[in-house]
């Protein structure tokens, strides 16, 4: 049953107006319907809601992903919009100039690993941008 229903991501946000003008902002998001306590986000291949809330994330986990397919470039545009990357320097995850790159991930994508990115918005929900490393 669930393995043929879409998926989507729901994050917190305690103060909507201020979470609508950092994704209209900094990553250049208009919400696609908008609802009291509720804005919704069509990107390319799925969506995403921001819902107001008294709790706080714990930003400590990505809570939502975009794959991008040149992520050095996303993460310039960003830079250039404001947004702050987040640095690491963990066994098995460092960051360099705030891209890390992640061996194992993807293995049914054809991929070899992941480069990735991660910004905290707002509200201190955990984002993060990856890119498939390919065989190719």
């Amino acid at each position: 049953m669930l393995q043929n229903a879409h998926v989507s991501t729901r994050l917190p946000a305690q103060d909507l107006a201020r979470a609508k003008r950092f994704y209209a902002e900094k990553l250049g998001l208009v919400p696609t319907e908008e609802r009291p306590g509720g804005l919704r986000y069509q990107c390319a291949s799925g969506w995403f809601a921001l819902f107001e809330s008294a709790g706080k994330p714990s930003g400590e986990h990505t809570q939502m992903g975009f794959e991008v397919e040149d992520i050095e470039a996303a993460v310039k545009e960003l830079r250039g919009r404001g947004v702050v990357f987040e640095e690491y320097d963990f066994p098995g995850l460092k960051t360099v100039n705030g891209i890390a790159t992640v061996q194992g991930n993807y293995p049914s994508k054809g991929g070899i690993g992941e480069r990735g990115a991660w910004f905290k918005d707002s509200e201190g929900n955990l984002l993060g941008i990856g890119q498939r490393v390919s065989t190719r």
